[in-house]
């Protein structure tokens, strides 16, 4: 089955022309703009979930080097927990928020 659309759009002057094309142009920077944007919070992202997995594979190493050491174990600890603070904070705030239900 083969199903064809035509749509023709008659214009009236080279200015209807015009003014579609600078709505066209319009929209296109603001979609460039916007991809930007979204290039860059990707950007920030992957820098955060790189953090994050260095972190955690960093820890194992250190949990290893403090196996004998209760005292910064205990620190070490605290420092996580105070770590864990900060991304539940950045995950909360950065969480937009269900929307209502109907």
């Amino acid at each position: 089955m083969k199903l064809e659309i035509h749509h023709h759009y008659h214009l009236k002057s080279l200015d209807d022309v015009a003014d579609g094309l600078g709505v066209i142009l319009r929209k296109l920077t603001s979609m460039s703009a916007e991809l930007d944007k979204l290039t860059q919070e990707v950007s920030e992202n992957n820098t955060a979930v790189d953090s994050l997995i260095t972190l955690v594979t960093g820890l194992a190493d250190q949990i290893r080097a403090l196996k004998d050491d209760p005292a910064k174990l205990l620190q070490l600890a605290n420092d996580l927990d105070a770590q864990q603070a900060k991304i539940a904070a950045a995950v909360t705030a950065n969480t937009p928020e269900a929307p209502p239900v109907p």
